[in-house]
């Protein structure tokens, strides 16, 4: 059973194993150059405040005016690579759950070579066993390889950013919806959920393309729906009431409407992925409009900076700003966490399809 699923999946495994040798080699090509920017950057061995100068420069570097040899202005390149990377990573599980899973069982009932397919020696169960764990262990291996061939290629900036980088739309933290699901350990339970999500749907759908459709759009809903309601409740949070100032925070206020506080910063959790923020007095009670009295230091537009001023008046009044946050230790934690999930689904998706797959089908 397993060389005639070799057989069967060998088209799908060469073309996967080729498009992973195309991403390493044009991440190697461009890595060296990147490496050699940082190691003369002066960030290798930096400590103190002036790192953070040293790391948005580098970074800054990596987007404007130092360009790629290869190229005549190639000073955009590193942009283009990183969400590239970043996007091929999202997208690899839905890509496999489409074309690996869907197809799994979908087509065996559409074509009718189901009934040839089960009706040999071996059964059902064993006939599903041994096509859900190659083929799933295929599609885990390759999305986790293409996230681990981004970090290594990503690392410099990566460092950049610990060190304090900013300014550049490269500075996405390990918590960002773009980086912590295509980094870490959570391509696994992507891939295997996705995978698992494409056999469920061919099996009740029996319909090959239908069955694409759907897997696609589940999935599209899970990766929309994970980062905005979800990863932020697989491990408690902590809160903390800092100052205006001390938060970093931003205020955008008007005349008679409800006030919108966003933190930046957490103060003393370097790192902190900042899940939610608001304005609250000094009783701890939650504050939907500016004092009164501050409504004289309302600026006709806001800049970057903010208004110190209404900031300074609203401190005064004893406004300050809660933070509700996920320290930077809780990284992995929350990366074991959403993995678990995610493998828990597709286990869920599996024990279905042998249930169903032994109960009614013909």
């Amino acid at each position: 059973m397993i060389w005639l699923t070799w057989r069967q999946f060998r088209a799908q495994a060469i073309t996967a194993a080729a498009a992973l040798a195309l991403f390493a080699i044009l991440m190697a090509v461009t890595e060296s150059h990147m490496a050699s920017l940082y190691d003369a950057s002066g960030l290798t061995g930096c400590h103190g405040d002036t790192c953070a100068g040293l790391a948005t420069q580098f970074l800054q570097d990596l987007t404007s005016g130092r360009s790629f040899p290869l190229l005549p202005d190639g000073s955009s390149l590193y942009v283009i690579l990183y969400f590239l990377s970043v996007l091929v990573i999202l997208v690899t599980p839905a890509i496999l759950g489409i074309f690996w899973g869907a197809p799994l069982i979908a087509r065996e009932l559409e074509t009718g070579t189901h009934r040839l397919a089960w009706n040999q020696s071996i059964t059902r169960t064993r006939w599903l066993t041994v096509k859900l764990t190659l083929i799933g262990l295929a599609a885990m291996a390759v999305t986790e390889a293409l996230s681990l061939i981004q970090a290594w290629w990503a690392a410099p900036i990566g460092k950049a950013v610990g060190l304090g980088g900013s300014a550049s739309i490269l500075t996405e933290g390990r918590f960002g919806p773009f980086v912590f699901p295509t980094h870490g350990i959570t391509p696994l339970g992507y891939a295997a959920f996705c995978f698992a999500l494409g056999v469920t749907a061919g099996l009740l759908i029996r319909r090959v393309l239908p069955a694409m459709a759907v897997t696609l759009a589940i999935f599209a809903v899970v990766q929309l729906v994970t980062p905005l309601w979800v990863r932020s409740h697989l491990f408690p949070s902590s809160r903390t009431i800092a100052t205006i100032k001390g938060a970093g925070a931003n205020v955008f206020p008007a005349s008679g409407s409800p006030i919108v506080v966003t933190a930046t910063t957490v103060p003393g959790q370097p790192g902190a992925w900042i899940t939610s923020s608001g304005a609250v007095n000094a009783a701890g009670q939650p504050v939907s409009t500016i004092p009164a009295a501050c409504e004289s230091a309302i600026p006709p537009a806001l800049g970057p900076g903010g208004s110190p001023a209404l900031d300074n008046c609203m401190a005064s009044h004893g406004i300050r700003v809660a933070v509700s946050y996920q320290s930077a230790s809780h990284y992995w934690p929350l990366q074991f966490a959403e993995t678990a999930l995610f493998l828990a689904l597709a286990l869920a998706l599996a024990g279905f399809c042998f249930w169903q797959l032994g109960r009614r089908l013909s």
